[in-house]
C-alpha cells in the first residue's frame, strides 16, 4: 500500500503530482490561463513545483507557457467528452465490437471492465452469463449489472463526472491487490508509436493498473481512436495482446499490429 498523502494543520491532504497536475491543467482549460503565483497560493506549494508542473504539461502539448504563467492551448488530444456525448457515435461498431469481445469470455471467469460506451456495451451482452465476477471503475457498469448474480466489485475512489468512473490512489491500490482472467480496455487513442492514451492523467494510471491486474488484455475500440492520441500514455502497444475493433482499420494498422504479435478481431 502507498503511503497516505501527508496534511498538514488546516490543509487538506497534498494532491500526488498526476492529481495536482490534471487539476493544473483543468483550472487552465477552464479559465484560459493562469498566473504560477496564483496557482501557487491555491494549492499551498511553491512557485518553483508549480514551474516544473507546466513545464510538464507544455512537453505534452497541453499548455501553451508564458511570462509568469501558462494559457490554454486548444488540442483535440485534450477534448474529454461525457460519457453521453460519447453514446452518440459509432454505435453499430461498437455493438460488433462488443458482440465478438464476449465470445473471448468464460464462465465462472474475473473480468476488469474501463469506463466508457465500447465497455458498457460489453457489460450489457455479458448478461448471459450465470456466473462471472466482475471489476470495474465505472460507476454506470456496476448500476448495470446489478440485478444479475454476478459478483460486481468496484474499485473505489473519486469519481469523474465525465465518464462516471472512479480514480484516484484508492482504485489503484485496490487493483494492485487483483487477479483477473481478461481486461476489456476501452481506448481515447491509438497510437502505434506512442501506445494506448486517454486525456485524463489521473484516469491513465487506473487503466495502467488494470493492465497489470489482467493476465489477458483486450483493447476495445472502434477504428476512428487508430492514429490518435490523448494527453496521458497508459500503455505501450505491446502491452495489448489482443485488439477487437470494426473494418474500417486501415490496412496498414491492422499489419502493423499483427506484427507486433497482436491479434486483431475485425467486425
Amino acid at each position: 500500500m502507498r503511503n497516505k498523502p501527508k496534511t498538514k494543520a488546516g490543509d487538506r491532504p497534498e494532491m500526488l503530482i498526476d492529481e495536482r497536475r490534471q487539476h493544473i491543467l483543468e483550472l487552465i482549460q477552464n479559465h484560459g490561463r493562469a498566473l504560477v503565483s496564483d496557482l501557487s497560493e491555491r494549492l499551498n506549494i511553491s512557485q518553483i513545483t508549480i514551474r516544473k508542473d507546466l513545464d510538464y504539461l507544455q512537453s505534452k502539448g497541453a499548455i501553451q507557457r508564458s511570462h509568469g504563467g501558462a494559457l490554454r492551448v486548444p488540442s483535440s488530444a485534450l477534448i474529454d467528452p461525457t460519457l453521453q456525448e460519447k453514446q452518440k457515435h459509432n454505435l453499430q461498431e461498437k455493438e460488433r465490437i462488443a458482440a465478438a469481445a464476449i465470445k473471448m469470455v468464460e464462465e465462472g471467469q474475473c473480468v476488469i471492465l474501463d469506463s466508457g460506451t465500447t465497455t458498457t456495451a460489453v457489460a450489457e451482452r455479458l448478461k448471459r452469463f450465470k456466473q462471472l465476477t466482475i471489476i470495474t471503475n465505472a460507476v454506470n457498469i456496476a448500476a448495470e449489472l446489478a440485478g444479475t448474480d454476478f459478483e460486481v466489485i468496484l474499485v473505489g475512489g473519486t469519481m469523474r463526472k465525465n465518464s462516471f468512473s472512479l480514480v484516484g490512489p484508492l482504485a489503484e491500490d485496490n487493483l494492485e491487490e487483483m487477479h483477473a482472467d481478461i481486461l476489456f480496455l476501452g481506448v481515447d487513442g491509438f497510437d502505434m508509436e506512442v501506445g494506448i492514451t486517454t486525456p485524463n492523467l489521473l484516469e491513465s494510471r487506473v487503466n495502467r493498473a488494470m493492465v497489470k491486474a489482467a493476465r489477458h488484455v483486450v483493447a476495445v475500440c472502434d477504428s476512428s481512436k487508430f492514429t490518435r492520441r490523448s494527453l496521458s500514455r497508459i500503455v505501450p502497444p505491446g502491452a495489448i495482446h489482443h485488439v477487437i475493433t470494426d473494418q474500417n482499420l486501415p490496412r496498414e494498422i491492422e499489419e502493423a499490429l499483427r506484427a507486433m504479435g497482436i491479434a486483431v478481431t475485425l467486425v
